[in-house]
């Protein structure tokens, strides 16, 4: 019992110190609690702008009936409105809408944002869950606020409609048909809803919760997802000349100490089956891919560095922290014909998809 409150205790200490990955321990098992990902504690598909709107495990069970029940209303959740301070109650229908506009393009395929509308769903589910058994002061009394550094995005209508502008009607009632056929369902692990962590693409394979974070989860394990490495942006290079490495390096880590040779100030140890660098040296300091990912503002922690010329060439794959669903991996997989559940079933294994 005392290694297992160890585990915990160093579980939320590094995830914590992962970007927007706040998590602690949750009763029995292996599950974590995450202000999530934004991932949540989510990382979406690409920042979205105007012009993207336009392992052996065990098979997943399917909790559902065939007929959705657009009916299902739920209960309000109470998000903080960070800009005027004031608890709005938000519908729950409202909410993943708002959720699924914020998080995924609109041009992703209908089987694609029903899968997104689950994961957010279920977030929201966890969180309020989370919050009301322990609030935190600075809600004041919501269950998590439309701060996308801590929480999952959310758009109120108003400001759907003034970010799609003269394709609103179009895309949001493209969004809110998908969200109503599967409003009712959540995805659970042993009765509780999960951790549906996501994020815009993998390097060709999802990492696990063990890699990313320090500690394992029973569902948030590798899956393919090979159809992200034909995914826009997919292969990136971010290039840094030596002053601005080394800035930027020492504002990560004061303590580092560089040499003159600048092709020994960052180089990759250990990397994982899924391609994210576990471990690499800067200067005289072992740290994580993650670190690393963090302190140069990479897009992903699966990355090749080079040298040329008096410059670091930082080589990418995959955009996020590449755990549980993959975004352009699920739009992929909607454009090959398979259903929301089948998405959810694959990046999600040996969960329930159940209806509240």
């Amino acid at each position: 019992m005392k290694n297992y409150f160890a585990a915990a205790l160093f579980l939320a200490a590094s995830i914590a110190a992962a970007p927007a990955v706040p998590v602690y321990i949750a009763g029995p098992g292996k599950q974590v609690v995450s202000a999530e990902e934004k991932v949540p504690s989510q990382e979406s598909a690409e920042p979205l702008t105007d012009e993207n709107t336009e392992e052996v495990t065990e098979e997943t069970s399917v909790i559902v009936d065939e007929a959705a029940e657009t009916q299902y209303t739920g209960t309000p959740y109470r998000v903080l409105d960070i800009a005027s301070g004031e608890v709005l109650e938000v519908s729950e229908r409202d909410y993943v809408i708002g959720a699924v506009c914020a998080e995924m393009p609109a041009s992703f395929g209908e089987e694609a944002l029903k899968a997104q509308a689950v994961a957010a769903h279920t977030y929201a589910e966890r969180q309020r869950k989370k919050e009301r058994s322990a609030p935190h002061e600075e809600l004041g009394g919501a269950d998590f606020s439309n701060d996308t550094s801590k929480y999952q995005g959310f758009f109120t209508k108003e400001q759907t409609e003034k970010f799609y502008g003269e394709n609103f009607e179009a895309n949001y009632g493209k969004i809110s048909a998908a969200v109503d056929e599967v409003l009712p369902y959540i995805l659970t692990y042993e009765d509780e809803p999960i951790i549906s962590a996501f994020h815009s693409m993998s390097s060709g394979k999802t990492e696990s919760a063990e890699n990313a974070w320090g500690a394992s989860v029973d569902y948030l394990v590798p899956v393919d997802s090979s159809c992200d490495t034909s995914a826009p942006k997919y292969l990136e290079q971010q290039h840094f000349g030596r002053e601005s490495l080394e800035f930027m390096l020492k504002s990560a880590f004061p303590d580092i100490e560089l040499g003159e040779d600048m092709s020994e100030w960052v180089k990759v140890i250990e990397v994982s089956d899924s391609g994210t660098v576990l471990t690499a040296q800067a200067g005289d300091m072992t740290v994580t891919g993650n670190d690393i990912r963090t302190a140069l503002v990479l897009r992903s922690a699966c990355f090749d560095v080079t040298y040329e010329d008096d410059e670091a060439i930082f080589t990418t794959r995959g955009y996020g922290h590449g755990v549980g669903m993959s975004q352009y991996g699920a739009n992929s997989m909607a454009a090959e014909g398979k259903n929301w559940k089948e998405i959810l079933e694959h990046y999600y294994s040996g969960c329930n998809i159940s209806k509240q």
